[in-house]
């Protein structure tokens, strides 16, 4: 019997992918500090000098320019004013991304055929029985989707998903990294631990309060010692993560869980018209994305965030599954209308889960009730 190739997986990171798309309708603002994020409906879509920016919304992503100043995806709009107010900045366009998203994609597809699909940015992709070597692979992949969709993207080919993720970062933008396990040593082990996906912030913290901070310090860390402090599970995970080690394989399909849609108010308000009209739209937005992916959706769960910051949630369970925004707005409003109002709220959001494949969704059962309870985060 023939042995199985050696295990080749890439992970494929498109380069700043939304401020990349943007830059292809406005080629002028190449090269210039440009901020992609939450602006007003009646700010229009040209780009604005951010230090006109006024409000509460976050920065979705930037171009390499303005990194350079230190703004970064998640980063309150205000705060990247004051490191860089002479940054432009562009609403977001899904239906844009989107459409490149696809498009890139079926680029690689065309290439290798095995892909995972992690988001509208990035893929993971087994070559492990795609003929060639992995260096004129990768550059291959690279080409083609530069000619479908006019952007660059980094890719990372490994042994596995875990080390591949992490050399697809190494020589950002428009990079190519090949690594096997033999460098491992020279080009993983000096890296932050928090570079390890599944290495939160949380966790790196409470990593370097043990004097660990890379990678290879926490290889080299006896698992008796993490375990005492992590457990034994996720001591387990870390230490074979820090020796790249990941079997895990490249999945080609997987259900979503549920689809949802939130956003942050301008001003926090207590005023329950305006926080149910914004709630109508989000259930049409989730709506529209269920019926695009042609999913249905038995439980539809209301998010409130105060002043404060304490979240309370809201889930309602449907006798029979929907995608319709009538019946995902009625079963919102009903979460809503159970939920207090002490204090002004600051964000708002809808969820629709316990999905199903439409013509796959159960028979309808008896109605439940609403369940939530008030936790911090």
């Amino acid at each position: 019997m023939q042995a199985s190739p050696p295990r080749r997986i890439a992970h494929l990171d498109m380069d700043a992918f939304y401020a990349s798309v943007e830059l292809l309708r406005r080629p002028e603002l190449k090269g210039l500090p440009v901020v992609i994020g939450w602006r007003r409906a009646d700010d229009g879509d040209d780009p604005l000098p951010l230090s006109t920016y006024a409000g509460r919304g976050v920065v979705t992503t930037c171009t390499y320019e303005a990194r350079a100043f230190g703004i970064h995806s998640g980063m309150g709009m205000m705060k990247a004013r004051a490191l860089c107010p002479h940054a432009l900045s562009l609403p977001l366009n899904f239906d844009n991304y989107r459409h490149y998203s696809r498009l890139f994609k079926a680029a690689v597809a065309e290439i290798a055929p095995v892909i995972e699909d992690r988001g509208i940015d990035e893929i993971y992709i087994d070559l492990s029985e795609v003929p060639g070597g992995s260096e004129a692979l990768g550059r291959a992949i690279k080409q083609r989707v530069l000619e479908r969709t006019g952007l660059t993207c980094s890719i990372g080919i490994t042994p596995n998903k875990l080390l591949s993720k992490i050399a697809s970062e190494l020589d950002k933008p428009d990079g190519l990294t090949v690594l096997s396990m033999d460098d491992l040593e020279a080009r993983i082990w000096p890296l932050p631990a928090k570079r390890v996906n599944g290495i939160g912030p949380k966790a790196a913290d409470r990593l370097a309060k043990l004097n660990i901070h890379t990678i290879g310090e926490l290889a080299h860390e006896r698992p008796e010692f993490l375990a005492k402090h992590f457990g034994n599970n996720y001591a387990q995970w870390l230490t074979d993560a820090a020796h790249g080690r990941d079997e895990r394989p490249v999945v080609t399909f997987s259900k979503p869980q549920s689809r949802s849609r939130e956003t942050t108010f301008e001003h926090d308000t207590r005023d329950r018209e305006k926080i149910a009209e914004v709630l109508a739209r989000l259930c049409d937005q989730v709506a529209e994305d269920l019926q695009r992916r042609k999913y249905l959706g038995r439980t539809v769960g209301v998010k409130l965030r105060y002043s404060d910051f304490k979240i309370v949630t809201r889930d309602k369970t449907l006798p029979a599954a929907v995608n319709d925004a009538a019946a995902i707005r009625v079963a919102a409003f009903e979460c809503l209308a159970r939920i207090p109002l002490p204090r002004a709220i600051r964000l708002v959001g809808v969820r629709v889960g316990t999905l199903y494949k439409e013509g796959e969704e159960p028979l309808p059962v008896a109605e439940h009730g609403i369940t939530g309870d008030l936790f911090e985060q």
